[in-house]
């Protein structure tokens, strides 16, 4: 764990990511309102059950994700058989969380661009695409020489994020965030667990 801090401690991004996952949950209103989406060779359907799991550790609805996916197969159960039209229905309450370690295809940014005209909050958490990051409201970057873990450990670090900052405003049902473990507290036992530590 140690090692960890050291070596993202110069980068700045443990502090970014507490800022992305906080305006996420900010913005993220509504129930089932939060949709998924990587590219057609990527699904990032790792991190959707991440933050489903943490949704409901945290009690918090609005954070249930929606993995969208380029081409579902048919008979798929209903959370994995949403195909990429549910793009082109997002409405103004709801936020797209764009998930790519390689650059966004122009079908999939065009889109983007779409359901941005309708009012949708477009986040992109990437290694360094341009084109996704000019068009989403708020970015979070991994470059992918600089940055020190991998782009999935990276996704483990941001849902941990993701369940501290809905921990923060407590409310009826949920412990106060000051009871709750932090961000470096459940990073170490994750980093434990991985690791065989006891």
């Amino acid at each position: 764990m140690q090692a960890l801090r050291v070596m993202l401690a110069p980068t700045g991004w443990l502090d970014r990511t507490r800022y992305f996952a906080r305006a996420l949950r900010g913005r993220a209103r509504t129930p089932q309102g939060l949709l998924i989406v990587g590219t057609p060779d990527d699904e990032p359907w790792h991190l959707t059950a991440h933050l489903a799991d943490e949704s409901r550790f945290a009690r918090v609805p609005e954070l249930e994700p929606t993995l969208v996916r380029w081409s579902p197969p048919a008979g798929a159960p209903a959370h994995l058989g949403v195909g990429i039209e549910r793009l082109e229905r997002a409405r103004r309450d709801e936020t797209l969380l764009v998930v790519s370690a390689r650059a966004a295809p122009a079908p999939l940014l065009e889109r983007l661009a779409d359901a941005r005209r309708t009012g949708a909050a477009i986040f992109a958490l990437d290694q360094g695409d341009s084109e996704l990051d000019e068009l989403a409201s708020e970015a979070l970057s991994l470059p992918p020489d600089d940055f020190p873990a991998s782009f999935d450990g990276a996704q483990h670090i941001f849902s941990l994020a993701v369940a501290e900052a809905a921990a923060e405003p407590a409310g009826a049902g949920r412990r106060p965030a000051a009871s709750r473990p932090g961000l470096r507290s459940r990073l170490a036992r994750l980093l434990d667990t991985v690791a065989g530590s006891p």
